[in-house]
This record gives structure tokens, sequence and C-alpha cells, in this order.
């Protein structure tokens, strides 16, 4: 197990990132999300609460030079499935989940971003909270070293989570050009059982430049209620 906040400061550039796991004392789902951005146009957002999650805005409209890739549903909810991830890929997942297809069936149809030379690799999870169970999955579609012909798929699940445990997942491996993509598996970290404390250490542990927004969710596994925080740099 890795200390989360340790991993985030000692590397400016992990790029977006998604956490999944339980709270220590065993009663919540917990998930986070989290963008960062080097150019204006990435950094010229904002997340906004939605019906059953959130989106992606431009804070500053007139600055909006290019939506793709980063205008999207970061999360959204399917009956008692809670899907988030750094691309229009949600709505993939959604659509396709809601037709009775898998969580992987649905992300065969997608592939890593079309952003070359970089090839952001697509990052997605799924919770599953059912009367007190629960289990969730991660998935990674990354192109094989930088090659746009080579996409390469991988999803890790997780049944009957440890209280305490989770797991992480981000875009890069750090700063670059092009930035190198993550690789390996979803890296295990401590989930704390207080909402506040987690939303405000992990934004305290990114870059202070490149963060601009975190999202994180703490779901009762009993009754399914879910409790959010946002933190927008922009303001």
């Amino acid at each position: 197990m890795i200390n989360i906040y340790d991993e985030l400061k000692n590397n400016a550039y992990p790029g977006r990132g998604i956490v999944i796991g339980k709270s220590a004392d065993g009663k919540f789902g917990v998930t986070a999300y989290f963008i960062m951005g080097r150019s204006v146009n990435s950094r010229n957002r904002i997340f906004a609460p939605t019906a059953d999650g959130i989106e992606t805005k431009a804070f500053d409209e007139s600055k909006l030079t290019d939506p793709h890739l980063i205008i999207y549903n970061p999360v959204r909810v399917l009956g008692n499935k809670t899907i988030v991830t750094n691309g229009d890929q949600t709505d993939t997942i959604y659509e396709l989940m809601d037709k009775q297809q898998t969580f992987e069936q649905a992300l065969r149809t997608r592939e890593f971003e079309d952003d070359a030379p970089n090839y952001t690799p697509r990052i997605s999870g799924i919770m599953h909270i059912d009367n007190g169970t629960y289990n969730y999955a991660m998935s990674i579609l990354k192109s094989n070293e930088g090659d746009p012909d080579s996409c390469q798929r991988f999803t890790f699940s997780y049944n009957n989570p440890k209280s305490g445990e989770g797991h992480f997942i981000h875009t890069y491996q750090g700063d670059g050009n092009p930035l190198p993509s993550f690789c390996g598996e979803p890296k295990k970290v401590a989930i704390p059982n207080d909402i506040d404390t987690f939303a405000n250490d992990l934004w305290n542990a990114l870059n202070e430049d490149n963060k601009v927004s975190l999202f994180v969710r703490f779901i009762d596994l009993e009754n399914g209620k879910a409790e959010d925080r946002i933190i927008n740099k922009n303001k």
C-alpha cells in the first residue's frame, strides 16, 4: 500500500486520476476523480453537479478553444452502479450497460484518446452497491508505448473490498513530451472515514500549478445515499 498523498506530491503531472475503495469503517463506497491541465484550454474548467454526478464546464466560455476531450460527464449513475471516467466513455458505458452489456464489453468499443503524440489513456471505474454488498472494477485503454495502431486493454476487478483499502489509477507516469502513459496495476491506497479529510488532503497534495478540479463521493453501503464534495481551483 502506498501513501497517495506522497505519491501525488512527488508527481507534478499525474494528469487525471480515479480512486475507488471502501472507507476504513466499512460503511462507505468511496470514489475520487481529479483533473489537471497544462494548457490554458485544459485549465479553464470546473466541475459542476448534475442530477446524478458531475460534468466538466468551461469556467470562462470566451477562453474555450476546443471542447474535444475536455468537456464531458466524468460521473453518472445507472441504477445501483456509479460510473467514473476521464472522458466521454462515461456515456458509452452508461448507454451500453443500460442495454445489458458489461463494463468490459462497453469499453471494447473505445480506444485511447486521439491526442497525438500523447495518446492519453482512457481510465474508467465502476462501483456496484447492492443492499450492503460492494464490488468495483477499473479499466485502462492505452496505446502500446505510443503506437496508435495498437490498443492495450486492461480491466481490474475487486470483489468484497477490504475496509480502508482502495485503488488509484491515473493517466500519466509524470510530466514529459510526449506524456508517458500510466503502466502497471492500479496502486493500493488507504481510504479514510471522513469525506472532508479525504477531499482536502487529496487537493492539497496535487501540484498547485497544474491542478484544476476534484470530486469526491461517499456512498452509504446500506441505503445507497451519496454525499459529494467538489473543489474547483477556478472560482
